[in-house]
């Protein structure tokens, strides 16, 4: 069975020295979480996640979820009663809202749990994901009385959510959805249509499922304009609140899928089910996004997760397969061959899984801190200024880190050569499972057109402008220092062609848009890059210092995270450049080819 330890050490590293969790002990929340209660949950959580979420991972991909034929669907052996666990232990109401029973401590607490348990078991990890969700929402949107009806419960686990968009013919264009909503005079609307691909749609995990469902109110207009969000519980509430009648609303069957087996990915059908609207009529997408861009982030999160358990097990793996000998002499005289791990090209794979796994740790904890300044913060102007980083780091972070989860993964795999294509050492679930990760909550490509079509222009290009200036200043103020010079160089180069880039589209998208559809996914990655190269060179500069004071016995640490940063730099970084030559390319090559030649 596959190994994981929760990255608790480096996790520390990030909140404490590079984010400077403490510096906000002022702010609601972060008050509560003091350096050595924040090290006890981080704890806590890695255990939790090793001692009875990893246990489960591969019995729930060989068991997977079975579906009854009253449309009941039963999860795999021990999911209930480690759910239970999960439940009883307040993992799932850890940032949530003190008023409605939550714990109230920041998200960005919350998501590196969320790392420790997508890594240990990424399907099991989804029906509390799903619910945070919708728990959002209902939190913005939803009236006073439906918050005190659901959010309690659903903080408490007790009762658990779901998001319904997706239709047969309908993806991610929403506008052709059909699923209708027919007001019945008392306030509740009779719902009918069918869903796909809903995660988490059917259990036996939780005593009542509330599902947000996308729907178009009879009469409304067609297309997104028309698209109202509701609330219809499995169980419609009674007068006390509690889970009263059964619904129309039932499991048609379970998707047979390429991986998260141990996750109930169901068809829905709605027939005339009891449902509630949520927010304004025809106003549904707003709150629907809400929790899509939850979503988004906990999907971008789920990328690196399995990246993490991949890389440990290929470190494993790396050190005790012996196979051949070091090209510079043998490094295990005693032995009959050396450990794989000598060999360049597996250094190759392992130093950029955790080149890739360690900046993205960062960036995504750096943005799960925005994310609450944008809520949080004293200041107008540094709420402003986090909520637009949010806003253009959500795509970058979900589509560049499922893209290299799943390349990692894949890496992963290759070490251990055969071994990683049979079932039993774990790496090729790994594989099927990131894959996932890709395509939902909005195919990679719709996050590269978000990216490009819409986060780059809005409001006059502030957010990009910001992260240029950020970005840049970081680099001048250190090009003097001789020691960071491989990372500001290279972190200097990489920006470079990002503004080159976005100048290239400023001047070329406009008067054709293909150009920009040409170019977007390239320029996701280009972002990426430098993000998580801005991170890398965060990280050098803080080990710098650290080693500098004295490193207080963490000297090791410290300089392997020199060592890793300057890899990002010299092996990966480069990248930005041929990046940018295909996006200067245009769409002619991609585009001229007649649809009768394919």
């Amino acid at each position: 069975m596959p190994v994981y330890q929760a990255p608790i050490a480096d996790t520390l590293f990030v909140l404490n020295d590079l984010l400077g969790f403490d510096r906000h002990n002022n702010l609601p929340g972060f008050s509560d979480a003091s350096p050595d209660i924040v090290e006890a949950i981080l704890g806590e959580a890695g255990r939790f996640a090793t001692d009875v979420f990893l246990p489960l991972n591969q019995i729930g991909d060989s068991e997977g979820c079975r579906r009854a034929d009253d449309g009941s669907v039963t999860t795999p052996k021990g999911f209930k009663a480690a759910y239970d666990q999960f439940r009883e232990a307040g993992w799932g109401g850890l940032s949530a809202d003190p008023a409605y029973g939550g714990q109230g401590l920041p998200h960005t607490l919350a998501a590196a749990v969320n790392e420790f348990l997508s890594s240990a078991n990424m399907a099991f990890s989804m029906y509390p994901g799903l619910t945070r969700g919708a728990i959002a929402a209902i939190q913005q949107h939803g009236s006073p009385e439906q918050k005190q009806r659901y959010l309690p419960k659903m903080i408490d686990g007790v009762w658990t959510g779901t998001m319904n968009l997706t239709e047969p013919h309908c993806g991610t264009d929403l506008g052709l959805l059909r699923t209708k909503a027919v007001p019945q005079g008392d306030g509740s609307y009779k719902l009918s249509g069918q869903k796909i691909f809903i995660s988490a749609g059917e259990h036996d995990l939780s005593e009542n499922i509330v599902h947000l469902v996308l729907a178009r109110i009879e009469g409304s207009p067609e297309g997104t304009k028309g698209i109202s969000l509701f609330i219809v519980p499995k169980f419609v509430l009674d007068e006390a609140g509690e889970a009263g009648a059964r619904n129309m609303v039932s499991c048609g069957s379970i998707e047979e899928k390429m991986g998260i087996h141990g996750n109930a990915t169901c068809v829905m059908n709605y027939d005339e089910a009891t449902g509630f609207l949520i927010g304004e009529a025809d106003k549904g997408l707003r709150a629907m996004f809400t929790m899509m861009n939850e979503a988004r982030l906990g999907v971008g999160v789920q990328g690196l997760a399995i990246s993490e358990i991949a890389y440990q097990n290929a470190v494993v793996y790396a050190k005790d397969r012996i196979q051949g000998r070091s090209l510079s002499g043998a490094k295990a005289p005693e032995k009959k061959a050396d450990p794989i791990i000598v060999h360049p090209d597996v250094r190759r794979m392992l130093m950029t899984i955790r080149a890739v796994n360690e900046a993205g740790r960062a960036l995504i904890l750096w943005t799960a801190m925005k994310g609450d300044l944008s809520h949080l913060a004293e200041d107008a102007g540094e709420r402003q200024a986090a909520d637009d980083w949010m806003g253009l780091m959500t795509p970058v972070i979900k589509g560049v880190l499922t893209d290299k989860g799943f390349e990692n993964a894949v890496l992963a795999q290759q070490i251990y050569g055969g071994h990683g294509y049979v079932r039993e050492w774990g790496m090729e679930q790994f594989v099927r499972d990131a894959r996932i990760a890709q395509i939902y909550e909005g195919a990679n490509g719709i996050q590269a057109l978000d990216l490009v079509g819409r986060k780059l222009a809005l409001n006059g290009g502030r957010a990009v402008q910001a992260f240029f200036q950020e970005v840049g200043a970081f680099c001048e103020e250190h090009r003097a220092v001789e020691a960071m010079a491989p990372y500001t160089k290279a972190l200097k180069k990489g920006l470079n062609d990002l503004q080159g880039a976005t100048m290239w589209l400023m001047q070329h998208a406009m008067a054709k848009p293909d150009n920009a559809g040409a170019a977007s996914t390239d320029y996701m990655h280009l972002f990426g890059l430098v993000a998580l190269g801005y991170m890398s060179a965060r990280s050098a500069k803080v080990a710098q210092d650290k080693l500098t004071a004295g490193a207080n016995g963490d000297a090791a640490f410290l300089e392997a995270k020199l060592v890793t940063a300057r890899f990002f730099m010299d092996r990966l970084m480069p990248e930005t450049a041929a990046h940018l030559a295909r996006i200067a390319s245009g769409s002619d090559s991609m585009m001229s080819l007649n649809e009768e030649a394919f």
